[in-house]
Formats: C-alpha cells, structure tokens, sequence
C-alpha cells in the first residue's frame, strides 16, 4: 500500500483530486491511502474503490513524536510500503523521517518554490507559466511507482448529479433557468475583489429574469455580508456558515451554469465539480500553477500590471498600496464572462 497526504490549505488538497484518482484508476491493484485533516475528507467524492481517505486530527499528533505515532498507526493499520509527501512541509518531512526509519521508500512534490520566487519577485520577473501542481502531485506520484495518463474527467465523470442532494436549498433547476454561484472571498486580501465592485456584480445578475444567485463564503464576516446580500437582493441564497457538507456544495457546483470565484479553494472545487468557472485573480497568477482545474484562460479575468504576481499565496502587503490589480477590474467584465458563458 502507498501512502500520501496533504494537510493544507483546502484548494491544494482539492488539487490532489485528479493526481490521485488517475493513479489509482491506472494501477486498480494497488491500494493508496490519502491521509488529509479530518475537516477535509469530505472532499474526496466519488473516488476510486482502490482509494482510502484517512482524516486525522493534527492536534493530537504534534511534534516529531507525534508524527512518528501518526506514521507507526498508518503502518500498523494498512501495512504501508511506500510514502509520498504530496506537501514537502516541516510537518511531512518529519513523517517521511518516520518513514524512511521504518525501512519505507519515500519520495516527495517538487514545489519548483526558487522558480516561484523567480516569477513573484519585484523586479526581473520571468514572466512564464510554471508546472501546475496537479502535474507536480502526478510526477510525484509517477516517483513512487503510480504513473498515469490523465484520464479524470471531473468528480462526476460527465454524469448527471442528484438534485435531492441539495433539496434542502434549493428544487431542482427548472427548465430555462440559469443557476450562478459566487465566492467572492478567499484568505488573503490580495485575492478579494474588493465587495462594493462584487455588489455591484450581484446586483445586475441576480435582477435578471430566470436567474438564480447561490452565495458562497465561510466566516462571521463572510457570512454577514453574504447575508445581507441574501436579503438584498432577489432570487439570492447564501450558503455561508450553514455546513451543508462538501458533498452537497459540490453537487450543486455541478448543476451551476457559471462560478464566479477567487483564487480560492472554490474555484478548486468548483472546477472539480464540473461548473464553468470565472476566476478573478489579483496579487496572484495563475502562472504560479495554481489556476483551476481545466479553467481556460478566457475565464481567468486579471489585468497585465507590472507588479503581479507579487505573492505566490496573496499574503504580502501591496507595493501600491491600493490593489489596484483587483480595484481596477470593471464588474462589467465579470458580468460579460458570465454572458459567454449562458448565453
């Protein structure tokens, strides 16, 4: 059996999805266990029989110590011969320690983090797309004996969803309708199309006739200003901070006829999914390798500014103080993506 995790953040571990599934699909006779935070197995739906998801609480397992236990119990439990660190963080290198002092082959991603640097940097940026890191999770993978020709074609395989999954939101899409969903929030600032200009979106989308808006976001400052929205304006439903569950986002994902995003765990999953995503990139890039899942770069809407990238994550402060990057898209373009795409 392999053995692979990623702990963090939500969208790289989404990203993990089609690596691992085209690798269990190519080698249906080798077992692979993915061992992720207890808070994200969910994610992994409709997955390969040859695919186990073991969540952990990374609480209870702190330390060197605490990743020899957490090695020595996936050892034990599943007779673990080889290990593939798909997160090269200080929490994994110490389990692939762990690993190797068991007498176990290890191999880990090759995060290309100097030709990240080397594209984020403020001046004599080289400005080229880098590896995404789904391919970087597949040469991984390939390292420890899974290669596999893509093959994954989304968490529903092309496949109708079940509307009674989310009957508790919504009924099911009525003939003529267009179902939109927005995400207008992500960790960083860097990545927040500021929310006077995604109002503005809103607004002119949810007024038009047989459209329905879905609302996306997480916490309490999320879910007030999502709420509000709700109230706002019509044919509006937020889904913020009601724990639906990832099976029953992800099934609604599916069934929307565009996704307006960050760049996000959303746009990840939504992607995954099936839904056609419009993405609204700032501080970051999709160069970094980071971009959605077959998104195309017609639905990456960013503006050619000098200084980005200048963050691979979103976390540094603006060198203009303004992010002008994300201030300076017009709604209207947003709103014309989502034309292309429903009209």
């Amino acid at each position: 059996m392999v053995l692979a995790t990623r702990f963090s953040a939500l969208g790289d571990v989404a990203m993990t999805i089609p690596a691992l599934y085209d690798a269990c699909m190519a080698h249906p006779d080798t077992t692979v266990v993915m061992l992720t935070r207890s808070s994200m197995a969910g994610l992994f739906i409709n997955k390969p029989d040859n695919l186990i998801i073991e969540g952990a609480d990374l609480n209870k397992y702190k330390g060197l110590a605490g990743m020899w236990r957490l090695m020595s119990l996936m050892i034990k439990r599943y007779n673990i011969t080889a290990y593939v660190d798909l997160h090269d963080v200080l929490r994994t290198k110490m389990l692939r320690l762990a690993a190797r002092l068991h007498g176990i082959k290890t191999c880990r991603i090759d995060k290309g983090r100097a030709e990240k640097k080397r594209l984020t940097r403020r001046s004599g940026k080289v400005m080229l797309p880098l590896t995404n890191s789904i391919d970087r999770y597949r040469e991984a993978l390939a390292a420890i004996g899974l290669p596999a020709t893509p093959r994954f074609t989304g968490l529903f395989d092309n496949s109708p969803s079940d509307p009674s999954v989310y009957a508790a939101i919504t009924p099911p899409k009525q003939q003529g309708e267009i179902w939109i969903g927005i995400a207008p929030f992500a960790k960083h600032e860097g990545k927040i199309y500021p929310v006077n200009l995604m109002e503005q979106v809103l607004r002119e989308l949810s007024g038009r006739h047989n459209t329905k808006v879905f609302l996306f976001g997480g916490g309490p400052y999320e879910q007030k200003i999502l709420s509000e929205w709700a109230r706002k304006y019509p044919s509006t439903t937020s889904l913020a901070g009601k724990r639906h569950g990832f099976a029953v986002e992800l099934t609604l994902f599916h069934d929307l006829d565009a996704m307006i995003t960050m760049d996000s765990a959303n746009m990840h999953m939504a992607a995954l999914a099936g839904a056609p995503v419009i993405a609204v990139w700032g501080a970051t890039h999709p160069y970094c390798g980071f971009g959605g899942w077959r998104v195309p770069e017609e639905n990456n809407i960013q503006l050619p500014i000098p200084c980005r990238p200048c963050s691979v994550f979103g976390n540094k402060p603006c060198l203009t103080g303004d992010f002008r990057c994300l201030a300076g898209i017009r709604p209207t373009v947003i709103t014309d993506r989502v034309d292309a795409l429903t009209q």
